[in-house]
């Protein structure tokens, strides 16, 4: 039975090393371990015990509040803008703004701005830190500013320097880290190790519905020691995007969750 659940951690690609570690509790645990039913819940309980969890973005009446999403190119930083913009603005009826700094592609610009027209937000293009100033002063009346950023190399040092001063001066509450969950385990932690310079705070993964397998994030969790706020699995706005929750992540590595809603 320890053999099975081990080959299924592997097939959800946990890292060898996690998988031994966990099968290795279980062990000590003690108990009966021939029963797999058993196993396999407890070992959601230790993967669920590696996933920290922060919570959705909160907002306060008569408080402008400043989030900004940052990562690597091709994550799907734009489209989860806009299902949390979609989602704040029509559902739980906030005041929302937007900043985006995303100046290296138009198209993404008008992406972004297609949205907003469609939800009726106001909306800040900012190439320079003085015009972030001033972008953030003008949506200051909002309750919630949602500031997309360019997509930048974690290898390119110059550009993570520049995002990091335009985060200082948007004096961003938080700064969540965008990763596709489909990259590699080491990919996605050697990322979040070169973005927690600009000061991140939590963590957002997208595309779930694109993994094959979701035991790649939990070294990332482990190492980075984020909390993950949102995942998202689809394309579709608003939907598409939920809050992080644990127990079914976990449930999720183990193939005992469908990744769709």
């Amino acid at each position: 039975a320890l053999f099975e659940l081990f080959t299924d951690l592997i097939e959800s690609e946990v890292s060898e090393e996690l998988a031994r570690d966990l099968i290795a509790r279980l062990r000590r645990i003690g108990g009966d371990i021939t029963d797999p039913v058993m196993l396999k819940a407890r070992i959601a309980r230790m993967i669920e015990d590696e996933i920290n969890i922060c919570g959705p973005i909160e907002t306060t009446a008569g408080k402008c509040r400043v989030v900004a999403l940052v990562g690597p190119t091709g994550v799907g930083k734009t489209t989860t803008i806009a299902k949390l913009a979609a989602n704040f603005r029509l559902r739980e009826k906030r005041r929302v703004g937007l900043i985006t700094v995303d100046t290296y592609r138009i198209a993404a610009v008008e992406q972004l701005r297609t949205y907003a027209d469609i939800i009726d937000l106001p909306m800040e293009v900012v190439s320079t830190p003085r015009e972030m100033r001033q972008a953030v002063a003008r949506l200051s009346d909002m309750e919630l500013v949602l500031m997309d950023t360019a997509g930048r190399s974690p290898r390119d040092e110059v550009k993570i320097q520049e995002l990091k001063l335009m985060l200082a001066e948007a004096n961003a509450d938080e700064v969540q880290l965008v990763l596709s969950s489909s990259s590699a385990g080491q990919s996605l932690v050697k990322t979040a190790q070169r973005f927690a310079d600009v000061g991140t705070t939590s963590l957002l993964l997208t595309k779930l519905d694109e993994a094959t397998g979701l035991g790649n994030v939990l070294p990332l969790l482990r190492s980075s020691g984020l909390p993950l706020s949102y995942v998202t699995n689809g394309q579709n706005v608003p939907d598409d995007i939920w809050a992080a929750d644990a127990e079914r992540l976990a449930s999720m590595v183990l193939g005992m969750d469908e990744v769709t809603r």
